[in-house]
């Protein structure tokens, strides 16, 4: 734990270092603000932050791209990825740390949102605990979001590859439940891997958790996931090592 701790630390030291980290909190926030009061949020005459949390899929697949394109790509271009490893620290200890330091950033930009929730309260009387599921739900999506975007990182030395082909792969899962996606795959696709690809949607998932359904098959849907992502990641880096 100490060793995924300090390359933690390291990476959420080189996002603060530099401009961009403030450019991209200043770009969330301007569009997560602008978009939810344009979005009907006084016409609605409800006291709640659900405009907010609908178009939150559409922002992290930009956001976490651009927050995770940059960890191993830019290493692998600088060429301190050799110097990364030989240092104590495995392979699975460096993929984790850096992907928490990412995850612990966008944690930060929906933190600073919360003048939402204090408008939200002063406007009207709304359910607390359906706004602190949503932001759970929030956190756990952003998380799916990037760990594709680690992984994505991990095969190219190029940050705009990675941002590009990260959107991609972030956007199939989101719109894996889209009636014109599933219409398309019920052509040569037997109903029941319809359904499947339909559950793996991001968007499913996030639904219930966002209404103040706390499931088991929800949250662990997101777990395994990123799980599974993460030793994908460990793969990859471990057999490009060895290339």
């Amino acid at each position: 734990m100490h060793t995924i701790a300090a390359v933690m630390k390291r990476e959420l030291k080189a996002y603060f270092s530099t401009p961009v980290a403030y450019v991209l909190l200043f770009v969330f926030l301007f569009f997560a603000s602008f978009l939810t009061f344009r979005g009907r949020y006084f016409e609605v005459r409800q006291a709640d932050l659900r405009i907010f949390f609908d178009m939150l899929p559409m922002l992290f697949i930009f956001l976490a791209p651009a927050i995770g394109m940059r960890l191993w790509s830019e290493e692998r271009k600088t060429g301190t990825i050799e110097l990364l490893f030989s240092m104590p620290v495995t392979v699975k200890q460096a993929v984790i740390g850096k992907y928490l330091a990412a995850w612990i950033f966008i944690g930060v930009a929906l933190l600073l949102t919360f003048p939402l929730v204090i408008t939200t309260n002063y406007l009207g009387n709304p359910d607390n605990f359906v706004i602190f599921t949503g932001y759970l739900g929030a956190f756990l999506l952003s998380g799916c979001y990037l760990v594709i975007s680690i992984f994505c990182s991990s095969i190219t030395s190029s940050q705009v590859i990675s941002f590009i082909v990260s959107v991609m792969v972030c956007s199939i899962f989101v719109f894996a439940d889209y009636p014109s996606m599933l219409n398309v795959l019920q052509t040569f696709l037997p109903a029941a891997m319809v359904e499947a690809v339909e559950n793996m949607s991001f968007v499913v998932h996030f639904e219930s958790i966002r209404r103040g359904v706390l499931e088991f098959r929800d949250i662990s849907f997101y777990l395994l996931f990123i799980t599974g992502w993460i030793a994908a990641t460990c793969l990859m880096i471990n057999e490009r090592r060895e290339a």
